[in-house]
């Protein structure tokens, strides 16, 4: 048994079977990899990793099940789930990822059926019951990865703090003592209505603030590009990302002549790219079709763009934001008219649908060199991109 100081949760106990996994390579690894990618230039408390923020889903994974009344093997159960379910994710994590083939979920689920994890994990539970619940499905998949999970319960709450934004703080204990099952679906009773939406107006709120603050697309957009070329070059590969940590890309990109060597150098001395031209979302009638446009298309109207101004492609970002997908909220509510979606019992939710897209912008991102003669030239982003209405 072992306790660990956690910044979120106070003391977290392990269990000694959960040390044995602590302390593989692949979980120590997480140590070094930060939650918020380059966020930290931003904000600059936001050192916090995906270390942290695992061991705080085992946690909250716990209470879940405690509160449910659920045997104490599922529990346990459900712990190395929360424990195991970042453990694919590529250095500087979701910045890495819009560059690869294949999601971290992906990758998950690979190093946990073949790694020295498997080894420990086959000890106690089966693999693939592990990677079925980790990817949402069975009985007890929807509290590890669902539209009210726990992974999203602390890293609103690990985020906010470490940024040091209010938004993202939640009524956690509320939340989870609102959760029951009905049959076999995870569902709210009607006192958890509130505390569902507290906690997704806070993702909706950390999403411009911290997630898509335009810096952090910008820094993410030129390290994305950066990573590309490592890629192509042969230089890194992607199975291979999945070993490293961030001081280990950092050092392949900043010893890498060209343009990695130029993009470490430019965030160093903060020379970072300006916003260009920007699209709001809010103003087409199916934005998700933006938010979702095939990369061949984007990659094309950058090249362009660049062939206009005379510079290599490379230095031509077009930038499209994450999806909040409030439209695909399916959290079903106990009712007096049985169970009902959360977003036809609750206003807030269903008006979130359309204003996800408030703040959501497509963006082109320049040097403040060649931002300086893509405005003299007068170069807009809809003259290069068909934009579906």
């Amino acid at each position: 048994m072992g306790f660990i100081r956690d910044s979120i949760h106070g003391d977290l106990h392990l269990t000694d079977f959960e040390l044995k996994i602590v302390d593989t390579v692949e979980m120590q690894r997480l140590r070094r990899i930060k939650q918020l990618g380059f966020t930290n230039l931003v904000y600059p408390g936001a050192n916090h990793t995906r270390f942290e923020h695992s061991i705080g889903t085992l946690f909250l994974a716990n209470k879940v099940g405690n509160t449910l009344g659920l045997d104490q093997e599922v529990i346990s159960l459900l712990r190395v789930c929360g424990l195991l379910h970042d453990i694919g994710h590529s250095p500087f994590s979701h910045v890495s990822e819009r560059a690869l083939n294949h999601k971290h979920e992906v990758v998950t689920k690979e190093i946990i059926a073949d790694s020295h994890i498997t080894d420990i994990v086959d000890e106690r539970f089966d693999v693939k019951l592990i990677n079925s619940i980790i990817d949402g499905k069975t009985k007890f998949g929807k509290i590890i990865s669902g539209d009210l999970d726990v992974d999203r319960m602390d890293y609103l709450a690990r985020d906010s703090y470490y940024t040091g934004v209010a938004y993202g703080v939640i009524d956690t204990e509320r939340l989870i003592y609102s959760l029951t099952y009905n049959e076999d679906n995870l569902v709210l009773t009607p006192k958890g209505v509130q505390a569902a939406e507290s906690t997704l107006l806070a993702r909706y709120f950390m999403y411009p603030t911290v997630y898509q603050h335009h810096t952090t697309r910008i820094v993410n957009g030129m390290f994305r590009v950066s990573l590309s070329h490592l890629l192509s070059e042969g230089i890194v590969n992607e199975k291979e990302l999945r070993y490293l940590d961030d001081g280990d890309l950092i050092n392949i990109t900043r010893n890498t002549k060209g343009l990695p060597e130029q993009t470490m150098k430019n965030l160093d001395t903060r020379h970072l790219y300006k916003k260009t031209d920007t699209i709001n979302l809010a103003q087409f009638s199916d934005p998700s079709a933006i938010v979702e446009m095939d990369k061949k298309y984007i990659t094309e109207a950058e090249e362009a763009i660049a062939k206009k101004l005379d510079i290599n492609p490379e230095e031509v970002i077009i930038d499209t934001p994450e999806e909040l997908s409030f439209k695909k909220m399916n959290v079903l509510v106990e009712t007096n008219d049985g169970l009902k979606p959360l977003t036809e019992v609750s206003t807030i939710i269903d008006s979130l649908k359309k204003a996800q897209y408030n703040y959501a912008d497509l963006a082109l991102f320049m040097s403040p060199e060649n931002k300086e003669k893509a405005i003299s030239m007068n170069i807009k982003i809809e003259d290069y991109l068909t934009l579906p209405q």
